[in-house]
């Protein structure tokens, strides 16, 4: 069977990807073909609004104009270029990043993903101090490459595949003395996100967060921050280091970075020293449609006031939910539009009912729906949004499905 895309048949796309793709993913009954903005439509024609976002990629929305834009007008003059070469449009990016990012952080490696971001600057770390440790928190993800999944939290997602790397010690978020007992001589970094999101939408706290970048400096070893999925005006700043007042010695982005396109980079301080040529590259890195994207997505953000804009929808929106007082609902957190409501029960059944009703959201967790929308959602969409969570989550259906599920 072969047929151009946009031609497919929600049951012709499951069968042909049922068949050719790798088992590694929980699919849904849906496929989605087109998006504008916060909205995405199956292949029925049917409309949803996204807060899944593509795992918190479409800060912007999705097919932004200007991003679509400027990805065509780069298309059609190279697409890529590698970094022994120097590039125009990787050239604008890096210094337009630097111009954004946290003060002393103007040196970059640019990647492909999220992963990648933190694998880099896991080996960064560890040259630049000799150290072998690595420091992260219990609950937190970091990506599944060896070194990122070593330093994440979750069993499931590392048992197939061990042993890891060694070196890497978990402690509780949010546990000052905790991370104090675990950093030793021996550590090149303490890594954390300033809000887990997979693990359930935890904001770390101003005296924790400010805590681990004086403990590591104290100790002679570096803080990485993993703003892969808080990074570029999710939590209502450009990057969530900024509400905590931290500069930590290397951030990982990715994720909104480049409107859509697959993306990653790091972030070096001062402090991040004995890089040298040929100690780590990527072939696809900076190539230059990629950046073209993340320089246009970039602007928007920018432009159109997004992360302060996040912040405010965030923030009511949060209230709103508190204000419906639901049983099913044990606590509404997060900062700005990066959302954690965690239920009493199950979240797997109430995640297909607010799909039925339009609106699609993610897990973080057994009992936590996370909503990441993209930043340019309406004020009326979210209200949809909240209309349809208050009507699912007083499901009576659906609670004792989730409760015996």
């Amino acid at each position: 069977m072969s047929a151009a895309p946009g031609t497919l048949t929600a049951e012709a796309i499951a069968a042909l990807e049922a068949r050719h793709e790798a088992p590694l993913y929980h699919k849904r009954d849906l496929a989605v073909v087109r998006g504008e903005g916060a909205r995405v439509w199956d292949a029925a024609g049917r409309c949803y609004i996204d807060c899944i976002g593509g795992h918190g990629v479409a800060v912007v929305g999705h097919c932004h104009p200007k991003v679509v834009a400027a990805i065509r007008e780069q298309a059609g003059r190279l697409l890529t270029c590698p970094g022994a070469l120097g590039n125009d449009a990787r050239a604008a990016y890096l210094a337009r990043l630097a111009q954004v990012t946290p003060p002393g952080l103007d040196r970059f490696f640019l990647c492909n993903s999220g992963t990648e971001a933190v694998e880099a600057a896991i080996k960064f770390a560890r040259a630049s101090t000799g150290r072998p440790g690595v420091v992260a928190a219990r609950r937190g993800f970091h990506g599944r490459t060896l070194g990122a999944l070593s330093a994440t939290w979750k069993e499931q997602y590392k048992k197939p595949f061990q042993p890891l790397v060694s070196g890497f010690t978990h402690v509780p978020f949010n546990d000052l003395p905790a991370l104090a007992e675990a950093v030793t001589a021996d550590t090149a970094a303490v890594l954390l996100e300033p809000v887990q999101g997979e693990g359930g939408v935890y904001p770390a706290t101003p005296a924790y967060l400010q805590g681990a970048a004086q403990l590591a400096r104290a100790r002679g070893a570096l803080l990485i921050l993993d703003e892969v999925q808080t990074g570029f005006g999710r939590t209502g700043h450009l990057f969530a280091a900024e509400h905590y007042g931290v500069v930590p010695d290397l951030l990982c982005l990715a994720k909104g970075i480049a409107g859509g396109l697959p993306m990653g980079a790091v972030a070096l301080g001062p402090r991040v020293a004995g890089l040298s040529p040929g100690m780590h590259a990527s072939t696809f890195g900076g190539n230059p449609l990629a950046c073209a994207a993340a320089g246009a997505a970039l602007d928007v953000l920018l432009d159109e006031g997004l992360p302060e804009r996040a912040a405010r929808l965030g923030a009511a929106f949060q209230d709103r939910l508190r204000e419906l007082a639901l049983p099913a609902v044990r606590e509404v957190r997060g900062l700005g539009l990066m959302i954690g409501i965690e239920l009493r029960f199950r979240a797997a059944p109430y995640l297909a009912a607010l799909q039925q009703a339009g609106v699609l959201a993610l897990a973080a967790g057994p009992q936590v729906i996370r909503l990441l929308p993209p930043l340019v959602i309406t004020e009326e969409e979210l209200a949809q949004v909240a209309a349809a969570l208050g009507r699912v989550l007083a499901g009576k259906e659906v609670a004792a499905d989730a409760a015996g599920a």
